[in-house]
């Protein structure tokens, strides 16, 4: 076997691997900065962090801010973001989040990423019920 056929095997190989610990770097950046950029009102700046899938469903920056603003308020200002389990499932990969509005509410998401040339987007979020609370 030639080394460029090698290299092109352990290539394919590589990119059908799950997500490996340093992708959860890369992929919090990822989300973080879309958060951030939300906070800024850079629509443009959150826009390029969603998939091509997602940039094609909503077509420009400001009807994608429209649908998170309106539907997501508590990622659109949250007053605390953390990160919980990165984790495959069905072949997607997920990062759970953890975000507390300016009300003081707990929520979570799995925030569903894929990898494309540029680098991890967000593909969707989901929303997580959250456990009941026994009183």
């Amino acid at each position: 076997m030639s080394i460029l056929r090698a290299l092109v095997v352990v290539a394919a190989v590589l990119a059908a691997l799950p997500a490996r610990a340093d992708d959860g770097v890369a992929i919090r950046d990822v989300i973080n900065n879309q958060i951030a950029a939300f906070g800024t009102g850079d629509l443009t700046g959150a826009f390029a962090f969603a998939s091509p899938t997602i940039r094609g469903l909503f077509v420009t920056p400001e009807n994608f801010g429209r649908m998170v603003e309106s539907g997501y308020p508590m990622i659109w200002r949250p007053s605390k973001v953390d990160f919980l389990d990165l984790r495959e499932e069905d072949g997607r990969i997920l990062q759970r989040l953890s975000v507390r509005d300016k009300a003081g509410r707990e929520f979570q998401f799995d925030y569903e990423m894929t990898l494309g040339p540029d680098g991890w987007r967000i593909n969707g979020v989901y929303p997580v019920p959250m456990p009941d609370v026994g009183v």
